[in-house]
């Protein structure tokens, strides 16, 4: 991963603690694509959206760590994404689970758990160091 020497130590500990938040979030929501399979395995019931939530946000966690290491690069794009996405995600992931029907109450605290670390994120993305390291344009 390459460092663009124009953000100041205080951008670049701000993204480094945004990166640790990721892959904590990664960790966790392994922990929950596995809790999903002993569920299943145990004969308990488990729908299609769980299983498809679980598998996909592991992913996700990969694309957001990529697109970290970009930001770091100094990509202004892939901070606008990092920045949005850690916004966006916890409000649909715990708002849908809300839905009643969607899913177990064990899965949808489950859940809300794995976005803390991505709910840190975006307070981090919106603290004084990464505002001044990217600018809004205009």
């Amino acid at each position: 991963m390459t460092t663009n020497t124009n953000l100041q130590p205080e951008a670049l500990r701000a993204l480094a603690s945004a990166r640790r938040s990721i892959t904590l979030y990664g960790a966790l929501t392994a922990t929950a694509l596995g809790a999903v399979v002993v569920v299943a395995a145990t004969g308990h019931t488990v729908n299609t959206f769980m299983w498809v939530r679980a598998v996909l946000l592991p992913v996700i966690a990969y694309v957001l760590l990529r697109i970290t290491a970009s930001a770091t690069g100094g990509s202004r794009r892939a901070f606008d994404r990092v920045s949005t996405l850690a916004v966006i995600m916890p409000i649909a992931i715990i708002g849908v689970d809300l839905i009643p029907g969607v899913c177990p109450p064990w899965y949808a605290v489950t859940q809300t758990l794995c976005m803390l670390p991505v709910i840190r994120v975006a307070f981090l993305t919106r603290g004084t160091a990464l505002k001044a390291a990217f600018p809004k344009a205009g």
